[in-house]
């Protein structure tokens, strides 16, 4: 995999243009897309304006930003002005947006070049991207397995080569159980880090902008783009520039292992993840047995909130102003109704159904308020965690990535986001990065959980074992642009 500051150093020394890479990565897009599905669209015209104008920029001698000129996959639920915005479901097949979100505004600013819209779970609904209406993706590390969700498209298109980094969103996990999947970085900033203005909605409190990238240091030169406080979010509050403050030194950080996220894992994933403990141990950290016993409680809060404000979001998709329309009906409400069934996946309506019903009357006190106390406990239990240590070492994902054909019920999909899902609940930051294989060679990912906007604080000590490692677990995969 290619990194973004091995394209900037080639860029700026003229060994070659923005042009030249963007044909590269544009036309591996097109050549590999039929079978990997990492994107619903590819934009070629734009990619190759945008690319222009950065090689014009280096012709007059001007400076670039980091991101000049770096191809790179956009997730399919980010507001792109005049590009189809489609969260992956026959509601938005056509859908396309007046506006930028701010992401892609920040993006834009610095001459980034988008190859594309990245394939996912429907309306982020999903830890597989198997509910995507455009097609499953394929995980490039194993053809057979998922790529994971609900950023599925997005990580395959970074792991596979068709893009440099990527631009996912994170409501119980979706950048790091797929960048785990892949075997790239994905780092879920702080809530209220990243605008949310311009993404499309699953659960408001929950959901969050973030990068995959290739390595450490590209998630945190991403960030730096993509952080600024914006008023048109009325959480945003931006977050500080790490990129050029990472030093890999991690002498005497104190690092929590909390054995309660290591219940019932594959030994091969207890074991690199513990091994990679170990790794930051030998570079300065200081290890620390503590106790999270708020787990336990994490995935049924986590379907509850996120499930009830997925109703209430959902619920503007009607087919009277945009989206998806009945053609057949004998009223508003039968065309409504109609509407919404056509429209929607069998994922995306069973949650829309399971948070109406926490909702409604005589269940609301019973379920929805009660996951809001839990959600202040879990929150609580962080707090107190990182009075005691720095930051929190803890498996990414209970399995390597799940074979296509496997047979689970919806609860055993959904318990595949048990690790990752408690930072959303407190809003926290983390960062998956690879650690290990299994006996398939598949990747296993490890995560670290910083206090709110500290993401210097992971960011560096993931890079600390990115470097003692040498890397040895970011693997490029066969296909995609090879530098």
């Amino acid at each position: 995999m290619t990194s973004i500051t091995q394209i900037h150093e080639l860029l700026v020394s003229k060994k070659m243009s923005a042009s030249e890479l963007a044909e590269q990565y544009v036309s591996a897009a097109e050549r590999d897309n039929p079978e990997m599905k990492a994107y619903i669209t590819i934009t070629r015209d734009a990619a190759m304006s945008a690319a222009r104008e950065v090689d014009a920029k280096i012709a007059r001698g001007a400076e670039i930003p980091p991101l000049a000129g770096v191809p790179f996959n956009m997730k399919d639920l980010v507001s792109t002005a005049g590009v189809r915005t489609t969260c992956a479901s026959k509601m938005l097949e056509d859908y396309v947006p007046f506006y930028d979100a701010a992401v892609w505004e920040a993006l834009q600013s610095q001459g980034a070049v988008m190859v594309g819209k990245g394939n996912m779970d429907e309306f982020a609904m999903g830890s597989t991207n198997k509910t995507s209406y455009f097609g499953a993706p394929l995980n490039p590390r194993g053809k057979s397995r998922v790529p994971g969700g609900s950023s599925g498209g997005v990580a395959a298109a970074v792991a596979g080569g068709t893009a440099v980094y990527g631009i996912g969103s994170d409501t119980g996990g979706s950048i790091r159980q797929p960048a785990a999947y892949c075997g790239v970085v994905g780092l879920k900033p702080t809530y209220g880090a990243v605008s949310r203005y311009g993404l499309i909605a699953f659960a408001s409190s929950l959901d969050q902008i973030g990068p995959l990238t290739a390595n450490v240091r590209d998630a945190a030169i991403v960030l730096d783009a993509i952080s600024d406080k914006d008023s048109r979010d009325m959480t945003s509050r931006g977050t500080a520039k790490t990129a050029d403050r990472l030093t890999g030194d991690v002498h005497g950080l104190r690092i929590g292992i909390a054995r309660e996220f290591f219940e019932n894992l594959p030994p091969e994933i207890e074991e690199s993840v513990m091994a990679s403990a170990k790794t930051l141990e030998k570079q300065g950290a200081v290890l620390a047995d503590v106790s999270f016993p708020m787990v336990s409680y994490g995935l049924p809060t986590y379907y509850i909130l996120a499930c009830a404000e997925a109703s209430s979001n959902l619920g503007r998709y009607d087919g009277l102003r945009f989206g998806h329309r009945a053609e057949e009906f004998r009223d508003l409400e039968d065309f409504i109704c109609k509407t919404r069934s056509e429209g929607f996946g069998a994922e995306v309506k069973r949650r829309i159904l399971l948070g109406t019903y926490v909702l409604s009357s005589g269940y609301y006190d019973a379920f929805y308020n009660k996951a809001q106390q839990l959600r202040r406990a879990i929150s609580n239990d962080f707090e107190k965690l990182f009075g005691a240590v720095d930051c929190l070492l803890t498996p990414t994902t209970p399995s390597t990535a799940l074979r296509f054909d496997a047979q689970l019920s919806p609860v055993e999909v959904y318990m595949t986001d048990i690790c990752t899902v408690p930072i959303n609940i407190a809003g926290v930051p983390a960062i998956s990065f690879p650690c290990g294989f299994d006996a398939d060679g598949l990747p296993i990912g490890a995560q670290l959980i910083g206090r709110k906007f500290d993401e210097q604080t992971i960011l560096n000590a993931a890079l600390a074992f990115e470097n003692a490692t040498a890397a040895e677990f970011l693997r490029p995969s066969n296909g995609g642009v090879s530098l």
